[in-house]
């Protein structure tokens, strides 16, 4: 009985990891695709459009989502943490609380079928299925501050590339307006995050915005310091009337250094680092090699000598 649930359980969890993957990896791109193919096909007729399994499975999130009462502050904090993920749709909120629950469900279902299982004592099962539904509840919770993690590296990896080119585009006579549209599209194969969040500036620009508004805006979506720090130069610089170019080349030979640095740190922690696995691992090992035989000699070759002179 236990293998047949615990191989229902692992079937739901996969379903619904292969669900969240395909969400981020078809809906939302497939979204613009079907805005901008509904305005072409605008005769076409309504039972051609088809729907999706996996359209119908984010509409039951979202569905379950809209359903849980939610303070305004939850709801600034979890919206800035899903944007600083990439997650910047309406329903993305919703969405999220929706997997919450979901994964306290069937965490919590599956406590309850595993607790006569692991434990005979009545307070460990209850114990059991508290820490089973609350790991349900926070799973999500840690994926996506995994996902803000490995976004903000990604940003401040492609960053020194955009700057760069910034500063020859500035430099070649471009204005800074135009010198982020240029940047955006020349790094969008390379690092798709940066551009994505250059061309919003720039499209915040165009809307009506001023720069230094769209560049804060920049600023709190990301959540970035690096990024912070690029555009608290941009606004000062802008404000001041100072050389852009000479600016950026400023930031950018600061950002060289101070990897430099960081990576000599990184090398000077390695040895720190390796006094625990040398003790525990190659120590003892080397220990065996070098005083095994000798100690094998002692014990084969000394104890005997021991016994005849006790005689």
């Amino acid at each position: 009985m236990l293998p047949l649930l615990l191989a229902g359980f692992l079937f739901a969890l996969l379903m619904t990891v292969i669900s969240i993957y395909g969400y981020r990896a078809y809906v939302r791109p497939s979204r613009i695709y079907d805005r901008v193919g509904g305005v072409a096909d605008v005769g076409a007729p309504i039972e051609a459009v088809a729907v999706k399994p996996r359209d119908i499975v984010i509409r039951v999130f979202e569905q379950i989502g809209e359903q849980i009462p939610l303070s305004p502050v939850d709801q600034t904090i979890t919206r800035r943490d899903l944007v600083m993920a990439g997650f910047r749709s309406e329903g993305s909120i919703r969405i999220f609380y929706g997997i919450k629950v979901a994964f306290c469900l069937v965490m919590f279902v599956f406590a309850l079928m595993m607790k006569d299982h692991i434990t005979e004592n009545p307070v460990l099962r209850i114990v059991f299925l508290v820490f089973g539904t609350g790991l349900g509840y926070y799973m999500p919770v840690l994926y996506l501050e995994s996902q803000v993690k490995q976004r903000h590296e990604r940003l401040r990896l492609g960053l020194p590339d955009a700057l760069d080119m910034m500063v020859v585009s500035v430099e070649a006579g471009l204005g800074l307006d135009q010198a982020l549209q240029y940047v955006s599209r020349e790094v969008e194969h390379q690092h798709q995050d940066l551009s994505e969040e250059l061309a919003l500036v720039g499209l915040e620009m165009r809307a009506g915005k001023r720069r230094g508004e769209a560049l804060r805006n920049l600023a709190d979506r990301t959540g970035e310091p690096e990024l912070r720090k690029l555009v608290a130069i941009l606004i000062q610089t802008d404000r001041f009337g100072t050389s852009m170019g000479e600016s950026l080349r400023t930031h950018s030979d600061f950002m060289r250094m101070r990897r430099k640095q960081e990576a000599e740190e990184r090398a000077a922690k390695v040895g720190v680092k390796l006094v625990f696995p040398i003790f525990f691992f190659i120590l003892p090992s080397m220990m065996i090699v070098s005083a095994g035989p000798a100690l094998l000699k002692v014990f084969r070759d000394l104890f005997p000598m021991m016994q005849n002179f006790g005689k």
